[in-house]
């Protein structure tokens, strides 16, 4: 299994797919990589020798920032948000979403389950409120 900058890519995917598995590289990336590297996108990356990987690597390692580097910046970045006090930053510290989506409905994956208020009430109330059967 190729190992390029500390990740493990699947070696049954063409190459340019495979490196879509680094965080911080996306297809257009992966293709500008692997052209300027000199190799066919097409290729199987269980069939890249050590010559082609080390290109990439080397790649990826002057013009990219990738993995722990990328996420340490966009941690940071978020951080520095939330600390100056910025609408995103706001947003970011509540949970709620960020980009201008509608909140309303929707928006389950950052707000979580609903959490319903004051329409249900408990058995016992109602069977408390119900004439009694005979």
């Amino acid at each position: 299994m190729p190992r390029i900058t500390g990740v493990d890519i699947p070696q049954e995917k063409r190459s340019e797919i495979a490196l879509t598995y680094i965080f911080g590289i996306g297809r257009t990336a992966a293709g500008h990589i692997l052209e300027e590297a000199g190799i066919d996108p097409g290729k199987k990356a269980k069939d890249l020798d050590d010559q082609e990987i080390t290109a990439i690597t080397k790649i990826i390692q002057t013009r990219y920032k990738v993995e722990g580097d990328l996420r340490r910046e966009t941690v940071a970045n978020i951080k520095r948000l939330m600390s100056i006090g910025t609408y995103r930053g706001l947003r970011h510290k509540r949970n709620l979403p960020a980009r201008g989506q509608r909140t309303r409905t929707n928006s389950r994956t950052r707000k979580g389950p609903k959490k319903t208020i004051g329409a249900m009430r408990d058995k016992a109330a109602r069977a408390a409120t119900k004439p009694a059967a005979k």
